[in-house]
């Protein structure tokens, strides 16, 4: 059984702007640095939340590079994967720091490396004019507020798959090739996921070998101020090979919403869930 949900499309990264250093071709930014409102041009100006961050800055800017199976880290910064992907998240240069730390924009490994005092890598957006101290004053008041994300958004989420509890984005996503082993998996729904009811049988890691699968041994993790996301870790790196991540049918699983509703439904055929599926192949 394959669970389905909807995805927006991403914005492909082209070659002559992959070529300029990524954000360095100016797309999205003023001369100053500061990014443009949506429209080129007009619209409200920034706001300390996620919706307008993800408007002016993440999908102007950001998803020149971080946008598809190919974003550095597995970052996709497009607006169906960025939040599940960013607030609560490990960075993957620096694991022992969050990617956003909800109330606390210091230790954010995001302001480290818009401020340009990350300890691994370079200032972003890569390649060119950094951003504003004022724009990214602004995404450190929306950190240091709780880093929520748009109440309009999770409503979207919510109608989209009909209010079932449902799969709205997932990391790696169905069908992708990686040149790298990911350091994770991220899977962001549509409701709060019933924390208590999560354990090590709730997901299932499996590398695709003849004759059946070779399951993979995980952690599973809700980031903190992101219930609507859940964190699979493998316990070792990937080698090259197919993967396959799913979840058990019920009555095994565990995994449900707040409200007791278990993904996937009945599985009346007694199949399991099917979340996605990727490839890892190291370039030649």
């Amino acid at each position: 059984m394959i669970v389905r949900w909807k995805r927006s499309g991403f914005v492909a990264a082209a070659a002559s702007a992959l070529l300029s250093g990524c954000a360095g071709n100016g797309i999205g930014l003023d001369q100053s640095g500061r990014p443009l409102p949506p429209g080129g041009g007009t619209g409200g100006a920034l706001t300390a939340d996620f919706a307008s961050i993800q408007d002016h800055v993440l999908t102007p800017i950001c998803t020149v590079c971080h946008a598809g199976g190919s974003a550095p880290q597995g970052l996709r910064l497009d607006a169906t994967n960025s939040y599940a992907l960013l607030v609560g998240v490990p960075s993957t240069e620096v694991p022992a720091i969050l990617r956003v730390k909800p109330g606390d924009p210091d230790n954010s490994y995001l302001i480290q490396k818009l401020e340009g005092h990350a300890s691994v890598g370079a200032q972003m957006p890569f390649g060119g004019p950094p951003l504003s101290a004022e724009t990214i004053a602004v995404i450190r008041q929306w950190i240091l507020d709780g880093a929520m994300q748009a109440a309009a958004a999770a409503a979207a989420a919510a109608a989209a798959s009909g209010g079932s509890f449902a799969v709205v984005a997932v990391t790696p996503a169905m069908h992708d090739v990686l040149s790298e082993a990911p350091a994770r998996m991220v899977i962001a729904f549509n409701q709060d996921l019933d924390q208590t009811r999560i354990d090590a049988s709730s997901m299932r890691l499996e590398q695709v070998v003849p004759g059946g699968g070779a399951s993979v041994r995980v952690t599973l993790v809700v980031p903190p101020g992101n219930v609507r996301a859940l964190v699979i870790e493998p316990a070792q790196p990937l080698a090259d090979g197919v993967y396959r991540l799913t979840v058990p049918a019920p009555p095994e699983t565990g995994l449900a919403s707040l409200d007791g509703e278990r993904l996937g439904g009945t599985a009346a055929d007694g199949s399991a869930v099917v979340i996605t599926e990727f490839e890892v192949t190291a370039q030649p």
